[in-house]
């Protein structure tokens, strides 16, 4: 039985994942994605992500143990303990809590993905192979689909998105998938850009965006591939392993 594999491009094209019933990897490289998977890996009990910065800090009042992290246009909300950096993450600040998280474009993906019938997986560089492994595991067991958003910034592609979809691809049994031709593109941009896929995504709009306020630490973080073992699952609006 061939796995089909569809990438989509955009935050809101998550939808269409729900609507085809596929296991969900929801990919938001600089920075959401890679900060779920660090803080899980360093012991956070729990993650809950939420749209909005307002919707966030009400989350607080009524959790005052929680913490509250997240980022609009790249920084930390006034009021906020920690920023969307995966570098600040450390156990010692946050094993055995609870966080709440808000970001541009990648909790956003997660609200749409309440609606999937299917599993909801968080993938990044920093786990490519896991949940490349995992993800299929479950399709195959399931007989279903596997789509991975490439959550984009603000409505447009991003290349450290896609270029992660493709790597993460790259680490499942290609013999047994049929991909979709968008997937099929990432797939071969990732492989086509080999060693040189790091230099390309700190060469991003998004990458030197990050760079110019201050977040070369967490860039470089990002970008290492296979750093965890650790596959996020999101279920009933909360992330765990």
């Amino acid at each position: 039985m061939a796995i089909e594999v569809h990438v989509e491009l955009r935050t809101r094209d998550t939808i269409n994942a729900v609507k085809r019933g596929d296991v969900i990897v929801i990919i938001d490289v600089l920075r959401c994605s890679s900060t779920i998977i660090t803080a899980l890996a360093n012991g956070a009990s729990k993650i809950i992500t939420t749209p909005t910065v307002r919707k966030a800090k009400q989350m607080k009042q009524r959790n005052p143990e929680y913490i509250l992290a997240g980022e609009r246009k790249g920084l930390k909300p006034k009021g906020f303990e920690f920023g969307n950096s995966p570098s600040e993450i450390t156990r010692r600040k946050i094993h055995g809590r609870s966080i709440i998280l808000t970001t541009t474009d990648g909790t956003k993906a997660f609200e749409i993905a309440k609606k999937s019938a299917r599993p909801v997986l968080v993938g990044g560089f920093l786990n490519a192979e896991a949940v490349g492994k995992k993800s299929w595991k479950i399709a195959y067991k399931n007989n279903c689909g596997i789509s991975l958003i490439a959550c984009g910034k603000r409505g447009k592609l991003s290349i450290e998105d896609f270029m992660c979809a493709g790597k993460i691809l790259e680490m499942m049994p290609l013999d047994e998938l049929t991909l979709s031709d968008s997937a099929l593109t990432a797939l071969v941009a990732s492989e086509g850009a080999g060693e040189n896929i790091i230099e390309l995504v700190r060469s991003s709009e998004h990458g030197k965006y990050l760079k110019n306020i201050g977040s070369t630490k967490d860039v470089e973080f990002c970008l290492r591939i296979n750093r965890y073992s650790n596959v996020p699952i999101f279920t009933n609006g909360r992330i765990r392993v």
